[in-house]
């Protein structure tokens, strides 16, 4: 009887040498933009496909075993043959101009994306325009850009559903206001995400008042305020940063949602470029769904 050899996850490998290169779980999870319940369970997955104990925890950080350090240089080996082999594959000459519009918030989850991108088809010129995901659906739609990655709206859902996000209220790593109401939040402007929708109707709904302390149409405004302990605000796991820190339901908060990742086209026929792009996102993205 044919017997089918097992075979190693290169996914999990890549979380492995992710985790070795960050020295610990929580830099890992937003290098690949998992999060870090995601980065554990692969680890724990790679351990019983092997049957080894790869890791050992020293406080916060990870120390690797004897087979984890020997299982890390075999996966560094497996995973450049595996890139070069895609690259390879993929390396056809593609040209053209391609423009690409993308929340500010969202744009570090691209990183690898346009790092691979620009690798494998140097010769595209991309544009990268940062705005409101309303905004930058209605570009879209005026054939202004040739693909969006976009919060899903409510009032005008479309485009190819990519993963989802979860929401978290988050307040500065070392400076926090009270908890009681009103609850100084620091929200997106009217209309630039559905970020302040949520946050509005999760706390009408638990009965809660708040007050609007700051608002932008980013977290680059909201940041430094909600650094220096004047607000409370919304994100995704994947907009924490080691200056944030995510309230957990001991905080008395509502939970929150999750919202939708989305990839508008224009209307006209895709070109190369667009469905070239387009795929690297749907791979990267769909890899880390929360």
């Amino acid at each position: 009887m044919f017997m089918r050899a097992p075979t190693l996850d290169l996914g999990l490998l890549r979380t492995l040498v992710a985790v070795a290169d960050t020295g610990s779980v929580t830099a890992a999870a937003r290098r690949l933009s998992y999060t870090q319940s995601t980065v554990s369970m692969q680890l724990q997955r790679l351990e019983s496909a092997l049957d080894v104990t790869l890791h050992e925890r020293e406080g916060r950080r990870l120390r690797f075993t004897a087979e984890g350090e020997r299982l890390l240089g075999h996966a560094r080996k497996l995973l450049l043959l595996n890139d070069e082999a895609l690259a390879d594959m993929r390396m056809r000459r593609v040209t053209g101009e391609l423009n690409l519009g993308i929340p500010e918030d969202y744009a570090s989850l691209l990183t690898s994306v346009f790092s691979w991108f620009h690798q494998l088809y140097p010769e595209v010129r991309l544009q990268v325009t940062c705005g409101t995901s309303a905004h930058l659906m209605e570009q879209v739609r005026a054939d202004e850009l040739d693909l969006a990655l976009v919060t899903r709206q409510r009032r005008s859902p479309g485009g190819e559903f990519i993963r989802r996000e979860p929401l978290a209220w988050a307040v500065g790593l070392q400076y926090q206001p009270s908890l009681t109401d009103p609850l100084p939040l620091g929200l997106y402007s009217q209309g630039a995400d559905l970020f302040r929708e949520v946050a509005e109707q999760s706390l009408a709904a638990a009965g809660r008042d708040w007050r609007v302390a700051y608002t932008s149409q980013s977290m680059v405004g909201l940041g430094p305020v909600v650094q220096a302990g004047l607000a409370i605000v919304v994100v995704t796991r994947s907009m924490l940063t080691p200056q944030l820190r995510a309230l957990d339901e001991s905080s008395g908060l509502p939970a929150l949602p999750a919202v939708e990742l989305a990839l508008h086209r224009a209307a006209r026929r895709p070109t190369e470029p667009a469905r070239r792009l387009a795929e690297l996102i749907r791979e990267e993205l769909s890899l880390g769904e929360g």
